[in-house]
């Protein structure tokens, strides 16, 4: 996205002065980059030696709605001297209002008192806000003017009101115990969903269903710690329970298999946040680029009846039925000699390799006379189960699609049946289930377009089925740092069920490393070192 710093409120205006800019994380908002990022507004910018920690008794503030033009515009503050702000920025006739109340207020400059807009203003007193702290919102117009006259204002209220860092109200919350971190993560992922599959997969994130079952697995190990250590501690009284470790290793099974099978997800969680990886392959000429350009409505690759035009991966990205597709066009597949080509083709084969799903385009006139399909394109469909084939260029041809189909199939397949459109759709249909990619054709034109929404519709519906039990589960992983973590507590559970009796000194601290990886996750344990990473992808304002 294009930055838009240029008519921020607070990143530029005759009131920034260069000489006192400040660094914040180069990746701070996608509403702010360039030479824009990290400028101090007035004095109230803090020394760039000072971390989160050293500074809860500031207040901060910023613009949290989208900068530039817009009918309203919403400046957060939160901190202890909220109330202050609220008090200085209105006129001191006017009571504080009722929490969580909208009220209309003047809202006017602390050092002069005179008028700067009318607007609403709402009270929220700790620790039932956002943040947890006593925390304002002043509600105002948008226009530039008049959010740089009240951030102005408010940065002019005391020493210890400054402009907030990004994320920062977002990690006073989770510092604050309102949010756990995969609450956290959520929320950026839903500030950042671009489609629909992707707010559903956020919103459910943010709403807690992550942090509910990863805490209730880590209650179940901490209470299995504990049975263990009185068994090291207090093994030979006879109060203690001969069956303790077998009812322990008992629960640790069944918790292993648990967490087990809520990481065989086949990634569809992390594939629908980060987008759907779709590569077109096929051979020279057949109308990849073609097909790109039509379903994306522009010219986003060059067509050429010249053979080898797109030499590497021309990627955009797709709403496609409210899925996040990351769609690629790759070089031609062939035999060559020329080496600038060949490169295009080894990427191609890289891209194609890793690709979510693959979308194989072929000339109907490669299987008609003296055409024939290169061996290197045959490889590629054979050896990748999650291609689909679109047989292009069918407005050259005068003959039944389904008979060409049929004689195509045959020789993509000369093994195994391949499944005709027809048949194909009535059978799904019949049993309420999408189309079968395996051994599937779909006859288009890129030229008339005809057969490619048929094939859309189709390609929405396999998405659909592969994807929809992800966003209905409030406990899909989307994350890598999770995965991770939640392997590497299997790792050491699988260590504790390898153990015997004898050696439960050693179980128990493989149980404590595996309550540590969860309570990770959820921030329950000490995860400094990935506190700014987590919370830096935030805007300023959030």
């Amino acid at each position: 996205m294009a930055s838009l710093a240029s008519r921020t409120g607070f990143i530029s205006g005759s009131f920034l002065s260069p000489r006192n800019a400040w660094r914040l994380p180069s990746r701070m908002c996608p509403f702010v980059s360039g030479i824009h990022q990290g400028r101090r507004f007035l004095q109230t910018a803090r020394p760039k030696e000072l971390r989160y920690t050293d500074t809860h008794l500031d207040t901060i503030f910023a613009l949290s709605t989208h900068p530039g033009k817009a009918g309203i515009a919403v400046v957060r503050v939160s901190g202890p001297q909220a109330k202050t702000v609220l008090r200085t920025m209105t006129p001191a006739s006017s009571p504080i209002p009722k929490a969580r109340l909208a009220v209309t207020r003047r809202l006017q400059c602390p050092q002069t008192s005179d008028l700067l807009d009318k607007g609403m203003v709402l009270w929220f007193p700790g620790p039932r806000s956002f943040t947890g702290e006593d925390s304002v919102e002043f509600h105002c117009h948008g226009g530039k003017a008049v959010v740089d006259s009240i951030l102005r204002g408010i940065g002019n209220v005391g020493p210890h009101v400054r402009l907030a860092e990004p994320g920062e109200f977002a990690r006073r919350a989770f510092e604050n115990n309102k949010l756990d971190l995969t609450e956290v993560e959520g929320l950026a992922d839903l500030l950042n969903a671009e489609t629909e599959a992707q707010r559903r997969l956020a919103l459910r994130q943010a709403d807690g269903g992550l942090r509910n079952l990863y805490d209730s697995w880590r209650t179940q190990l901490i209470k299995s710690m504990a049975l263990i250590e009185a068994l090291i501690d207090f093994g030979e009284d006879e109060n203690i329970e001969d069956d303790v470790y077998d009812n322990v290793l008992e629960k640790v099974k069944l918790l292993h298999g648990e967490i087990k099978r809520h990481t065989e997800d086949d990634r569809c969680g992390e594939i629908l946040r980060d987008g759907i990886h779709v590569t077109i392959l096929g051979p020279p000429n057949a109308g990849k680029s073609s097909f790109l350009n039509y379903i994306t409505k522009r010219q986003a690759a060059i067509v050429s009846p010249i053979p080898g035009t797109t030499r590497d991966v021309v990627e955009v990205s797709l709403d496609i039925g409210g899925y996040p597709i990351l769609i690629g066009d790759t070089a031609g597949l062939r035999s060559s000699k020329d080496e600038i080509e060949m490169e295009g083709v080894r990427r191609a084969q890289d891209r194609i390799g890793t690709a979510d799903i693959n979308i194989a385009i072929l000339p109907v006139n490669d299987f008609s006379g003296e055409g024939r399909v290169d061996p290197i394109v045959l490889d590629a469909i054979r050896r990748n189960p999650k291609t689909m084939v679109l047989v292009n260029k069918m407005d050259l041809l005068g003959k039944d699609a389904d008979e060409i189909k049929r004689q195509i199939g045959s020789l993509l397949w000369p093994e195994q049946d391949h499944i005709e459109s027809d048949q194909a759709d009535k059978k799904s249909k019949e049993a309420n289930r999408p189309p079968d990619t395996r051994h599937r054709l779909w006859a288009i034109s890129c030229q008339t377009g005809v057969g490619i929404g048929d094939f859309l519709e189709d390609f929405i519906a396999i998405l659909r089925d592969r994807f929809e039990s992800s966003l209905t589960s409030s406990t899909s992983i989307t994350q890598y740092r999770h995965r991770k973590h939640l392997e590497n507590c299997l790792q050491s559970l699988e260590a504790f069920l390898s153990l015997g009796v004898d050696d439960v000194v050693l179980g128990a601290e493989e149980l404590r490393h595996a309550a540590s990886d969860l309570g990770r996750i959820t921030g329950r344990v000490d995860v400094e070192e990935v506190l700014d990473v987590v919370f830096r992808e935030f805007c300023i304002g959030k």
